[in-house]
């Protein structure tokens, strides 16, 4: 079969030709339909992601496909199911290995490249928002990296919510996509001058910051908290983690929330599922649809991680095997 590989941390991952893995124990085998790619895939890449996968090894963590066998033990899922799973890698190949207990059966009415772009991003979103920092009706929510993969699902569902959603973004074509996904409010971070705790100020400041980016962002953005508040470290996709000086945390009492959501699937696999079942059903009823900026097939894989790494994109990218 053909897969995506990642020989050693120095080389560009390659289109190979690969044995077919049978599944084992507690294992489904998918046959690939798509594949989300996600600013974790780039961080895997330099060794640099919460959970270490050391070369080589098939990219791809989030997986839409079709059960194409199952291991001995497996009996919650058939050879046709229709499924989206976080494998956590292996998703850029004709057939990947996966979990059962990750597995999620799609809605019938959802094409694979939507459920290729969903649970990351969306499940992420959800979970921060809603279990996390408990954002509630009539709050001020400030995405930052609003036209991201994760950022733009934060607009939507924060606008769903019920929250005054403030997008940050670089640019007037990416705060266009925010404003469409539900932000009353546009700041363009890329605008001479720009100084975003003054212009947050000026709207208000935040009740919650959703950061996907990191510095030189954070800092600001968390200075415009009012009393109380809670800032959602999701990302750093600028590359610089914050510091936050404590003495600020304590006079507004502010809190600072991390949110791994890979890491629910181990210690609190029922909070995933229940958040995942309310997405899907949202989905159902047209409150939530995927922004997919590119799609590609897998020949074209690198140029879609190019894009990523670029921020050459809004919302995801999909590749189609």
């Amino acid at each position: 079969m053909r897969a995506f590989r990642l020989t050693d941390y120095e080389s560009h991952p390659k289109l190979e030709q690969i044995q077919t893995p049978d599944p084992g124990p507690g294992e489904v085998r998918l046959s690939v339909a798509a594949c989300g790619l996600n600013f974790a895939d780039l961080l895997m890449m330099r060794g640099q992601y919460q959970e270490k996968v050391t070369p080589p090894y098939t990219l791809g963590m989030e997986i839409a496909g079709t059960v194409d066998a199952v291991g001995p033990d497996v009996t919650a899922w058939h050879v046709g199911d229709r499924v989206a799973a976080f494998a956590g890698q292996g998703g850029l190949a004709d057939y990947a290995l996966c979990k059962a207990a990750s597995c999620v059966r799609m809605p019938d009415a959802m094409p694979f490249t939507d459920a290729a772009a969903f649970l990351v991003a969306y499940g992420t979103s959800h979970l921060a928002l809603a279990h996390r920092a408990h954002l509630q009706p009539g709050e001020t929510l400030v995405v930052l990296g609003a036209a991201g993969g994760v950022g733009l699902t934060a607009v939507e569902i924060g606008a769903r919510m019920g929250a005054r959603v403030v997008a940050v973004a670089r640019g007037a074509a990416k705060l266009d996509v925010a404003r469409k996904a539900g932000a009353t409010e546009c700041l363009d971070s890329g605008a001479t001058g720009f100084d975003l705790r003054a212009e947050l100020k000026a709207l208000g400041g935040a009740h919650v910051i959703y950061d996907a980016i990191g510095e030189p962002l954070a800092t600001p953005a968390m200075r415009a908290l009012l009393p109380e508040g809670r800032f959602l470290a999701i990302g750093f996709a600028g590359g610089t983690p914050p510091a936050f000086p404590a003495n600020i945390l304590l006079v507004k009492n502010l809190s600072v929330i991390g949110l791994y959501w890979g890491a629910y699937l181990r210690f609190a696999p029922q909070i995933m599922a229940g958040s995942i079942a309310t997405l899907f059903d949202w989905y159902n009823t047209g409150a939530l649809r995927p922004h997919i900026s590119s799609i590609l097939p897998l020949e074209r894989a690198l140029e879609g991680l190019d894009l990523l790494r670029h921020r050459g994109s809004t919302g995801k990218i999909v590749i189609t095997i």
